[in-house]
């Protein structure tokens, strides 16, 4: 398949990328555009309020209301438009399913192609993009997309997003599809995001994106126990990877990078309920809101978070690999690194461990408590009884100030029977 070639710029769209001595700026109605975005369907105050001025979604479940919201609050919108990945080779094999889909999305399009919210469109998430010729279907479908999106919204630019910093995909998307800006999502590799871009430059120098980034998560090379629970950080010491992260290893002052969206804006099950979670799910926030805040606007954020240094169970931590008995009578307390005035109560829970997979990815599914027992902020400390069923747990600890913010952190722990 021949190479797709260079778009020529539009400087007549209401969005588009800007090239001016090798640098890409990104411009929204005639003005400079840095993203400074975050991933999530929800919050849109608090994020105006932190400094923020982008929402990126994945799909598109309640896009006007989410397009409108942001509106209100003088955000832009990054719109998913969800695919199968291109290893479903009988999604795109199939022309009647393709059609469908292009239907679909063109309907969709110019439904909202006008809207004053939207800053471009994300075609997929962390797709693959392979070499091989079994995989031409799916870049047939996929060109057909992007083709319809420059055709019915010029205004708009089209982005996709990678895992990692990948040259093989990287090189199929230059070669085989017309995107006007390449996104990463990017974990614990952030840190060597530069270099990557350095040794590639040779033959990929456009702009980019980074549409999510933040702690590592419940994945590969993440500190496990014993019995492969992932081990999860306090918020605490979550709000200080965010800052660390994106002083030391966000490109900033690289000329091709247009901007990112950190993740989560809400509050989502993957392992835990709290593992990406920047909010609890009655809107309360945690300090990553204040961390963020801090860099958007570069004045330290006025409110004072409650901190977790660590939860003690049994008096162990959670690289200890705690064992209980079934039923014991066990001891969980949890240590604050500030002397923070405010706090109003601490929350307690027990969930057994999540280790439920679909299509190999972490379950988004809510779970329920075996235990929850909520206690005044001025004792932290709790007694209970460990789970007469032997297998894996987790114990939770949340506390909540005043204020309407929390901190959190989580241990886990493995009932076993004697033998």
């Amino acid at each position: 398949m021949a190479c797709r070639g260079e778009r020529r710029t539009n400087k007549a769209a209401r969005v588009y990328v800007d090239q001016q001595e090798g640098r890409y700026t990104l411009m929204r109605d005639g003005k400079p555009f840095a993203v400074k975005g975050a991933g999530g369907f929800s919050h849109f105050q608090e994020l105006e309020e932190a400094g923020g001025n982008t929402l990126r979604t994945w799909d598109t479940t309640g896009l006007a209301a989410i397009l409108d919201s942001a509106g209100r609050h003088h955000l832009a919108v990054i719109v998913g438009l969800p695919l199968p990945n291109s290893s479903d080779l009988a999604l795109y094999e199939s022309p009647e399913s393709n059609q469908k889909r292009l239907q679909a999305f063109t309907s969709l399009v110019k439904r909202y192609k006008s809207h004053p919210s939207v800053l471009m469109w994300c075609l997929g998430n962390e797709l693959d993009f392979p070499y091989k010729w079994k995989y031409a279907d799916f870049y047939k479908a996929f060109s057909d997309l992007t083709d319809m999106i420059h055709t019915e919204d010029p205004d708009h630019p089209v982005t996709t997003t990678i895992l990692n910093f990948n040259s093989k995909y990287i090189f199929n998307l230059r070669l085989r599809c017309d995107i006007d800006i390449i996104s990463f999502n990017i974990f614990g590799r952030l840190s060597t995001l530069r270099q990557d871009l350095a040794d590639q430059a040779w033959f990929w120098k456009g702009p980019y994106m980074l549409l999510e980034w933040g702690v590592s998560g419940p994945w590969q090379g993440t500190e496990q126990t014993a019995w492969s629970a992932f081990i999860e950080d306090t918020s605490q010491k979550k709000a200080e990877v965010y800052r660390q992260r994106y002083r030391r290893d966000m490109p900033v002052e690289d000329p091709r990078f247009l901007g990112a969206c950190v993740f989560f804006w809400g509050n989502k099950q993957e392992t835990t309920p709290t593992w990406f979670s920047m909010f609890d799910e009655d809107g309360r926030s945690s300090e990553a809101v204040g961390i963020m805040r801090e860099l958007w606007t570069g004045r330290p954020s006025p409110v004072t978070y409650p901190q977790i240094r660590y939860m003690l169970l049994s008096q162990r931590g959670a690289r200890d690999n705690v064992l209980l008995t079934p039923g014991a009578e066990t001891g969980a307390e949890v240590l604050l690194s500030n002397r923070h005035n405010q706090i109003r109560s601490i929350r307690w829970q027990v969930f057994r461990e999540d280790w439920y997979r679909e299509n190999h990815r972490n379950s988004t599914r809510k779970l329920t408590p075996l235990m929850t027992v909520t206690g005044a902020g001025d004792n932290l400390r709790l007694t209970f009884s460990a789970p007469r069923e032997e297998g894996p747990y987790r114990i939770f600890a949340t506390v909540y100030d005043q204020g309407g913010h929390f901190s959190s952190c989580n241990t886990p722990f493995y009932v076993i029977r004697q033998p």
